[in-house]
């Protein structure tokens, strides 16, 4: 198959309930239904996001026009208006923020792919979330193209800090972010 195959049959793929599915790099990657922990993280920090500027949306596909991605991150962030009023994806274009919680299954995929797709794609910030490490990850200056691509800034926030983003003129407050427990 080539890669406009690839994406047209991942456009069908009839997924189960409760199951995410993701095109990364050509690979479907599916994922089961994440824990209450990683749920309330993704609440806390949607709730963090001004709803008065942004949208703030959930489990959303995203158009990747330079890779052979459908990355479904936990929270895609927007300026209202932007983006298109239907359909199944978001253009990257339209993209302000990326935010994905880390799990332990999602680590690799949410520090090494995603962080290259995310940054090839030109997407002005990246947020990690990680509740076992118990700290936050902001890229931002995105450059570079394919799995060489990445970002030049980096800055790391521990819970209980409040995290700074300046590029959305915003901060969030971690300090009632959880942890997730040891295995």
């Amino acid at each position: 198959m080539n890669d406009r195959q690839v994406i047209e049959f991942f456009g069908t793929l009839d997924v189960p309930e409760g199951i995410r599915a993701e095109l990364l790099r050509g690979d479907i990657v599916m994922t089961r239904s994440p824990d209450l922990v990683h749920n309330c993280t993704v609440a806390d920090v949607q709730d963090g996001i001004p709803r008065s500027r942004w949208q703030r949306l959930q489990r959303q596909h995203v158009e990747m026009h330079r890779e052979t991605s459908e990355p479904v991150p936990d929270i895609v962030v927007l300026e209202r208006g932007a983006g298109p009023d239907s359909g199944r994806l978001v253009p990257v274009e339209a993209v302000t923020m990326l935010v994905e919680v880390v799990s332990r299954t999602s680590a690799h995929r949410d520090y090494v792919t995603k962080r290259s797709i995310y940054a090839g794609a030109g997407v002005p910030v990246y947020l990690t979330v990680d509740p076992a490490a118990a700290e936050c990850l902001v890229l931002t200056e995105p450059y570079g193209s394919g799995e060489r691509a990445d970002y030049r800034c980096r800055r790391n926030w521990r819970y209980g800090e409040t995290l700074l983003l300046p590029v959305l003129d915003m901060s969030i407050d971690t300090g009632k972010f959880r942890c997730d427990p040891a295995p």
